[in-house]
């Protein structure tokens, strides 16, 4: 019953087998191994991009703050969801490796607007040389509370980007899930929508640690590599972060993976709608779920073995009808099974 998050969840087994093949005998470093031949290859095919530049990085932090210091100037602001990653998680990381600012979109249901977007960056860039001018677009998908942008949301917002002359990237740590939530393609959810870059999530979803950088701007690369390497994120036995990726795209593993997280997250849903002191926050579309109970029933939870879900508050400590909010996330590997150990513990 661990359902604190994706990222606690094992690596795929044939991640880890691929591991250990790439470990045999002699391999060049820093990306010029012949696996990352075949990946970006593989990439570039699976975007319907191929002059897309590629470039694996370990994890979603570096992979969004390079993507976002490559495409910001340290004069301008990054426009983001007031709930986005980048802005709660990242402990500045975007505005260290870019030298830029956040400006926070307000969020319903965990996304922006459109309305509310237009509004923000049409307030920047008034006031000449004294206030920061208009840099890119920062979108989450899967959003900070479980929800997905449409495509139309998605090409929307970006078209706002576009029509201020801004270029849009996409946090995508669960990119795979929104993928098969939406039934599109990955070139759908990208370049297609007005996605100008993207950090492409393998580690939440079943691998040990790796993320690609797709660029569908030949223009941005080299200055990508140049602050990939300042910033320490170019590995030097790269062959193991390209032997995960290319794992993790063969015959579809990536997408049976997300599956899987996905049909676990909806059993989990159906379970919590029939449980009457349980209540979802928000309607959950891929793999994570925020809903609100009483203190009480949570602390009944822990006592029985649930004590793997991340809540906002003490179990033990205060009012036991205070209500609390619990988040539940599934990965790959989550049985269902263990998802009805929890759900008849609920029911209790």
């Amino acid at each position: 019953m661990f359902f604190a998050s994706d990222n606690a969840g094992p690596a795929h087994p044939k991640v880890m087998e691929a591991l250990i093949a790439a470990n045999e005998g002699y391999a060049m470093g820093y990306g010029a191994d012949p696996i990352m031949d075949a990946v970006r290859t593989q990439i570039q095919g699976l975007f319907e991009a191929p002059d897309a530049a590629v470039y694996l990085i370990i994890n979603g932090t570096a992979a969004n703050s390079v993507l976002l210091g490559t495409m910001a100037q340290p004069w301008q602001t990054i426009f983001c969801a007031d709930v986005a990653h980048i802005h709660e998680d990242e402990c500045n990381a975007p505005e260290f490796y870019s030298g830029a600012k956040l400006t926070l979109v307000p969020t319903t249901d965990g996304k922006m607007a459109a309305d509310d977007l237009h509004q923000k960056i049409a307030a920047e860039q008034n006031r000449g040389v004294h206030g920061p001018q208009r840099g890119p677009l920062s979108i989450t998908q899967v959003t900070e509370k479980g929800t997905l942008y449409s495509l139309d949301e998605l090409a929307a917002l970006s078209r706002i980007a576009q029509d201020f002359g801004m270029q849009t990237h996409l946090d995508g740590a669960r990119f795979a899930n929104a993928l098969v939530a939406l039934d599109c393609t990955p070139a759908e959810m990208t370049w297609k929508a007005g996605i100008d870059a993207v950090s492409f999530g393998g580690t939440k979803n079943g691998a040990l640690g790796v993320e690609a950088c797709v660029i569908f701007d030949p223009a941005l690369a080299w200055e990508f590599e140049l602050r990939r390497k300042r910033g320490g994120h170019l590995l030097s036995k790269h062959r193991f972060l390209s032997a995960q990726m290319q794992a993790y795209l063969t015959d579809g593993l990536w997408l049976d993976m997300a599956r899987a997280a996905n049909a676990r997250c909806m059993q989990l849903a159906e379970g919590l709608r029939g449980h009457n002191a349980a209540e979802m926050l928000y309607e959950p579309q891929a793999n994570m779920i925020f809903f609100q109970m009483p203190r009480s029933e949570h602390k009944r939870m822990r006592d029985g073995g649930a004590v793997y879900y991340v809540m906002d508050g003490d179990p033990e400590v205060g009012d036991p009808d205070e209500p609390l909010t619990g988040r539940l996330v599934t990965d790959w590997s989550m049985t269902a099974e263990g998802v009805s150990q929890f759900l008849d513990l609920l029911r209790g």
